[in-house]
């Protein structure tokens, strides 16, 4: 049976169980903390550039990785998390990802408030994904997040920790 659609309305709080929100859909798509509906900012021009150029960078360099936006996946028992780009070997077994990923990128939007995108990095830490890398594109800054800690990079790209796969700033910001 296909899953309900809902556009969301997110001035009041709505608490779903788990198999509610992974059997229904949102329009603007949604994360899961514990039982409530979190609203993502994204959607503007620069996120989105900086979306694509991502996903098609690393699907032409390492076409044997699958690169994708915003696939719902499992930090915890509780919590399903939008990372804006998803790197895999390998396809996940379902609908969703409850396994690690290679490489989890969240790109900076404009109202994101610190507190929320820390806590966001170190579930992906806590799952054990290897690498958690933050583009700011109005600042035009790479950041990795690795035991706790975010540090922003005087380097001109991002290398996976065992320097398998590398994005350039120049192929991040490219027009």
């Amino acid at each position: 049976m296909p899953a309900k659609c809902y556009r969301m309305n997110m001035s009041a709080a709505t608490v779903l169980s788990v198999e509610q929100y992974l059997n229904t859909c949102y329009d603007p798509d949604v994360e899961y903390v514990d039982g409530t509906l979190l609203e993502r900012n994204v959607g503007d021009w620069l996120h989105s550039l900086i979306q694509s150029n991502i996903i098609f960078v690393l699907r032409t360099k390492y076409p044997h990785l699958k690169a994708v936006p915003e696939l719902r996946s499992q930090t915890t028992p509780t919590r399903f998390r939008l990372p804006d780009v998803t790197v895999l070997r390998e396809a996940p077994e379902g609908r969703y990802l409850t396994g690690v990923a290679l490489i989890a990128i969240e790109i900076l939007s404009e109202a994101d408030r610190m507190s929320a995108i820390m806590e966001k990095l170190q579930e992906y830490d806590e799952r054990g994904i290897p690498n958690i890398w933050v583009i700011d594109p109005r600042r035009r800054q790479l950041a990795v997040f690795q035991a706790g800690t975010l540090q922003t990079l005087t380097a001109d790209s991002f290398q996976t920790a065992r320097n398998e796969f590398e994005l350039t700033r120049a192929e991040i910001f490219q027009a």
